[in-house]
Formats: C-alpha cells, sequence, structure tokens
C-alpha cells in the first residue's frame, strides 16, 4: 500500500487518470507529449493500491494547481487499461522507445483571439458556471481590457473568486491550456459557429440607428408583427439620444464621464427639458453650469446638422459601452422584462 508522501509526481498524475475513469483519462492522453507518456507508464508500472484519504489529498493538491477532481481506488491495472485503449501498439511502442512515430502534426491555431470577440455577457455566463481556477485562466490569456469587461459582467462573489485565483496564479502547464482550449472550442466557439447572427444583427442596426426615432420605432413596431426573427438581437443594439433618460443614473455618469462639455453642449442644443435635465443630473457640476450658461445663449447660428451628428456621436458612445459590458441598453432591459 502507497501514502502520497512516497509517490512521485508522474505516479500522482498516474493516480489522478486512473480515478477520472477510461472516458476522461482517454480524452486527456492525447495532449501528452511521448515523453510524458512514458514518465506516466513508468510511473504506473509500480502503482498499487492507494488509500482513499491520501488519494484524495493528492486530488486536492492537483487542484491547488489547477482545476478540481475527483477519485476512487485503483491499481496499475487500469491504468494499463486506459493506455492500451487509448494507443495503438506502434504509438506505446514508439513512447516506450522501441522505435519512433513521425513529428506530430502541429495543432489547432490558438482560440484566443476569437474567444475576445465573444460578447462579454455570453463568455461571462459560461465562465461563471465553471471553476474559479478554470475562469481564472482563461481571463489570463485575454487582453486586459476584455478580461475586465467580462468580469463585470459577474456577480460580485464570483467575480472576487476569480480575481483571487489570478492574483496567485503561475505560469500555467501547456497540458493544461490544451485541455482548456479544447473545452472552450466544443462548448462556446462550436456553437457561436452554427449559429451565429451577430453580424447580421450588427448589420440591421447599423441601419436602423440612422433613423429619426419617430420612424425607428414604427419600422420596429412592424418588423415585430411580422415575425422577424432575432429581433431581440436587434433592438439590443438600437439606441437613439432621445432615449437618453432611460437608461440608469450610474450609466448616465458613466457614459458623460469620457465626454467633453462641447459635445454634450452642443447636442444639448434645441433638445427638451426632460432630456437635458437627464444629461446635466449626471455630469459634475462646474461642468454642468458651463454648460447651462451656453445653452442660455440659445442656438442661433449652429446648424442642425451638426447638432445631429454630435447626438449622434454619443448615442454611439453608448452603444459601444454597452456592447464592452459596462451596462445594459433600456432596449435590452425592456427586452428581457418582456420574455
Amino acid at each position: 500500500m502507497m501514502t502520497s508522501l512516497t509517490l512521485t509526481r508522474p505516479q500522482k498524475a498516474a493516480a489522478i487518470l486512473v480515478a477520472m475513469g477510461k472516458p476522461s483519462a482517454s480524452r486527456l492522453l492525447k495532449f501528452f507529449k511521448q515523453e510524458e507518456l512514458k514518465a506516466l507508464i513508468e510511473g504506473a508500472r509500480l502503482l498499487r493500491t492507494i488509500p482513499q484519504a491520501d488519494l484524495e489529498r493528492i486530488v486536492a493538491e492537483f487542484e491547488a494547481e489547477f482545476t478540481e477532481g475527483a477519485g476512487l481506488l485503483d491499481s496499475a491495472d487500469r491504468m494499463d487499461t486506459i493506455l492500451n485503449e487509448s494507443l495503438s501498439p506502434e504509438e506505446m511502442s514508439a513512447i516506450m522507445g522501441d522505435k519512433k512515430l513521425e513529428p506530430a502534426p502541429e495543432g489547432p491555431p490558438p482560440i484566443w483571439p476569437d474567444i475576445e470577440k465573444l460578447e462579454p455577457a455570453r463568455l461571462g455566463t459560461f465562465l461563471a458556471g465553471e471553476h474559479p481556477q478554470t475562469a481564472a485562466m482563461v481571463l489570463s490569456k485575454l487582453a486586459s481590457q476584455t478580461a475586465a469587461n467580462v468580469l463585470l459582467t459577474m456577480e460580485k462573489p464570483i467575480r472576487s473568486q476569480i480575481i483571487k485565483r489570478m492574483v496567485t496564479m503561475a505560469n500555467i502547464p501547456d497540458a493544461a491550456t490544451r485541455i482548456v482550449e479544447n473545452q472552450l472550442r466544443v462548448s462556446v466557439l462550436s456553437q457561436k459557429s452554427a449559429r451565429d447572427t451577430s453580424v447580421g444583427q450588427e448589420r440591421v442596426a447599423s441601419v436602423l440607428n440612422e433613423m429619426a426615432k419617430p420612424e425607428l420605432d414604427e419600422l420596429m413596431q412592424d418588423l415585430e408583427e411580422a415575425g422577424t426573427p432575432d429581433l431581440a438581437g436587434v433592438r439590443s443594439r438600437l439606441f437613439a439620444f432621445d432615449d437618453l433618460p432611460r437608461l440608469t443614473q450610474k450609466a448616465r455618469v458613466l457614459l458623460f464621464d469620457g465626454l467633453s462639455t462641447e459635445l454634450v453642449t452642443l447636442a444639448l442644443r434645441d433638445a427638451s427639458a426632460a432630456l437635458t435635465e437627464a444629461v446635466l443630473s449626471a455630469i459634475g457640476a462646474r461642468s454642468r453650469r458651463m454648460i447651462e450658461s451656453e445653452l442660455g445663449q440659445g442656438s442661433e447660428g449652429i446648424a442642425l446638422a451638426d447638432i445631429m451628428a454630435a447626438r449622434k456621436t454619443i448615442a454611439v458612445a453608448t452603444i459601444r459601452l454597452s456592447r464592452q459590458g459596462a451596462f445594459e441598453l433600456p432596449s435590452t432591459q425592456n427586452a428581457a422584462e418582456a420574455a
């Protein structure tokens, strides 16, 4: 009988693979290099029954480095079965030094650029269902801005757990990275490619956002009555300057914090009192006084086209922040309530 204190690292790895069972272990073996497989086989040949408590400690040690696992008692015989059913005799011989295999072809290209193109909310929902260590590993592979946008879509307790692990995360083994990449291909990217209508929704929304509010509302009603598919996705991308009062106060403060007073002043020319107050209430006292002073001088000599262009710029900025996960557009919120 062995204890965890007497096991080598290859033997610990072999014990975890055995505990996982043949289906799962077989899928993982293809990610190991030849020298790694050889070390696993040699370690497994000396492996005997491991006490449950020691096996749990091995799994806990593995979880601390990557992710959680579970285990059952077993021996080297099951390791041999897993290997024999996963590898051909020629591969087994090559691994053990009897002959050499041809160099393995390069694996699929990195998936991280495609992952970064996903909507933050969608990726956040997927990662929230994974172990925090796995989520931390995925976010550590993404650009800082992308990772931040995804974290903002998560609940605070989950977000804290993930950030905690990101802080303490060391270098990630290549084998672990390949396992996670493969899972993301199957669970996220394959579903996206199977039915990805976001491009069409974005295209339609871009056209509709150029329309005036009355025409836009009328057209959206016509599309709804006609049973247009994926209309909720289009609606979530629609926003006009007149919709600003429907944003939450927090969203408006975030939006106008990044806009110049000159742009805001120009956009508020000839705006209604309710719309003006919704904007000014989200701006600092000093900037508000400056804008009110400018607006008090009237709009004579200012081209309507310039006013509309300024309003369009603010609407586009609002949509961009929403797509980055900073907040939801009111149309998205309404659609969720209706559902």
